[in-house]
């Protein structure tokens, strides 16, 4: 595997009990000794900027991610602005979600963007072919997207309809969402409530159309998209950033055709990774599971960097001063549905093993971050790798949610290199890498240092070297729990969040941490 944070694994046999005895260890484990790890942080070089839209997110007409999720309408009981619930907007606000991908996924490419505008009663009702064949009321269409985007101050990232739309239909809806001047559609706009144009710079063209966006040949799919995103045109001073789809999960074929006969026509390329294990016809569940399966999806999460090379390694072949950027637009943790709830509507429970799953992946973009640009985890409510679950009234953060909020410091600093020798996970003759870990200064020059243990039982002692890093305190947060299954429910929300975190100190030039199993730890240098 490519870690670009130069991982050099090593048996070091070290053991060591830390002061007040031995971690308790979740039921039906056993208890560990503390491993070692060693680290180099370097701040006094540069490693890129960690784009900000790394931490994007994915919504999608799909089970209940948008109508009871996001959308409830202006006449329910629940509190909402303009038909978005209130609770799920500043929780989200909360965590400075920088982007959100919309209306797909599969339902993009069957979606057409003239059946949700005008008078929500008199909008056409749609059959939802690839979620359940359940009917789409359109309530929630363009306009209502777009000033959820706006309550929630980020940007708009739409995917638009390859598979069953026409060029047409795709340059239509641009024009009719941002120019400004007097045409047919601008005022049609404005006849619907929006008098100014909004801004859109992130437009998918098309998606996973190797796949449910039409079933299509690399060959076929790159031509198709050399054609529509000529109609993708800017208007109005808006600039679009005109997203390729490229390959689901590690094809390389594909990457390689598309990337070769459409390069000179994307500003970027998307690609997808679910983690699923042991396979998408049997997958494990998402609570009450053991140890073997917390590794092995832990593990699988960690082939992402083959995917992510292999996109880079074809881009940068045709585009060496990176002007495209790497979208990796849907990723996430795919698990079997919870029981009571319908198969299409993939509801699933969120757990600290999703949670150490997210830190994991999020460095490893970190490591990526002068080609990976944006990220968007699936999905933002009730769908997936949720942030968010809702019941009603009711409304529950996920330990995934808390990463994002742990990381949020990351946006837009300045990642400093790291040299990490971890000790290894090493569970039924297979390894892992137990430690992860990532470094950035933001802004106001404060260092963040995060970190993630992945080891179910055992915890790490680490000692790093600091270079270039003004600081004579550390203070830090923790998210963990006793049980590897550990997660939030309607009745106690708050049983994995976040607590300060004591175990760091700071020796002149040398950072000490004793982190906990089954971690994820955000250190703050001042």
């Amino acid at each position: 595997m490519n870690f670009s944070f130069q991982n050099r694994r090593s048996l070091l046999g070290f053991r060591l009990l830390l002061a007040g005895g031995l971690w308790l260890s979740p039921v039906g484990l056993s208890a560990a000794e503390p491993l070692e790890a060693k680290a180099d942080i370097a701040g006094d070089q540069v490693g890129g900027t960690i784009d900000r839209h790394i931490y994007g997110h994915f919504a999608e007409h799909l089970g209940r991610c948008i109508y009871d999720g996001i959308w409830v309408g202006t006449d329910s009981t629940i509190p909402n602005t303009r038909g978005m619930r209130t609770d799920v907007i500043e929780a989200l606000r909360a965590i400075n979600i920088p982007n959100l991908r919309w209306p797909g996924g599969c339902f993009a490419d069957d979606y057409h963007w003239r059946d949700g505008i005008g008078p929500p009663d008199q909008r056409p009702k749609r059959i939802n072919i690839h979620w359940g064949q359940v009917i789409d009321t359109n309530a929630f269409g363009t306009h209502e997207f777009l000033d959820l985007c706006e309550q929630l101050g980020c940007e708009p990232y739409i995917a638009g309809n390859v598979g069953s739309g026409t060029p047409q239909e795709m340059r239509d809806w641009i024009e009719y969402m941002t120019f400004d001047g007097d045409s047919a559609l601008a005022n049609l706009r404005r006849r619907n409530g929006r008098d100014k144009p909004w801004r859109v710079r992130f437009f998918g063209v098309g998606n996973e159309n190797w796949g449910c966006g039409g079933n299509m040949t690399p060959e076929y799919y790159a031509d198709l998209y050399r054609r529509y995103a000529t109609f993708c045109r800017d208007f109005s001073g808006n600039r679009l950033v005109r997203v390729a789809c490229g390959a689901g999960g590690i094809d390389e074929n594909w990457n390689r055709v598309v990337i070769d006969r459409a390069h000179a026509h994307m500003q970027a390329y998307s690609i997808h990774f679910y983690t699923v294990w042991p396979g998408w016809r049997d997958k494990t569940p998402a609570t009450g599971f053991g140890e073997r399966e917390w590794f092995a999806m832990l593990r699988e999460c960690l082939n992402i960097p083959r995917a992510i090379s292999d996109a880079e390694k074809n881009l940068d072949r045709v585009d060496p001063r990176k002007r495209i950027g790497l979208f990796v637009d849907e990723w996430g943790s795919w698990y079997r549905v919870e029981p009571s709830h319908p198969g299409w509507g993939l509801y699933q429970q969120n757990s600290l093993r999703d949670a150490i799953l997210a830190g994991l992946t999020l460095h490893i973009f970190h490591d990526h971050c002068d080609r990976v640009k944006m990220a968007n985890i699936a999905q933002t409510v009730n769908v997936l790798q949720a942030m968010i679950l809702t019941e009603g009234e009711r409304m529950l953060l996920t330990p995934t949610y808390w990463v994002f909020e742990m990381y949020k410091v990351h946006q837009d600093a300045t990642r400093l290199p790291i040299v990490l020798e971890s000790p290894d996970y090493e569970f039924e003759g297979e390894d892992m890498p137990a430690l992860s870990a990532s470094a950035s200064r933001a802004k106001d020059g404060v260092v963040h240092v995060s970190l993630v243990n992945a080891h179910a039982t055992a915890p790490i002692k680490l000692t790093a070297k600091l270079a270039g890093v003004k600081a004579s305190a550390v203070a830090g947060r923790i998210l963990t729990a006793e049980n590897l299954d550990a997660h939030n429910t309607f009745d106690e929300p708050d049983r994995v969040k976040p607590t300060e975190f004591t175990g760091a100190t700071l020796d002149g030039d040398t950072l000490t941490a004793e982190v906990p199993p089954r971690a994820v730890v955000m250190l703050r240098l001042q």
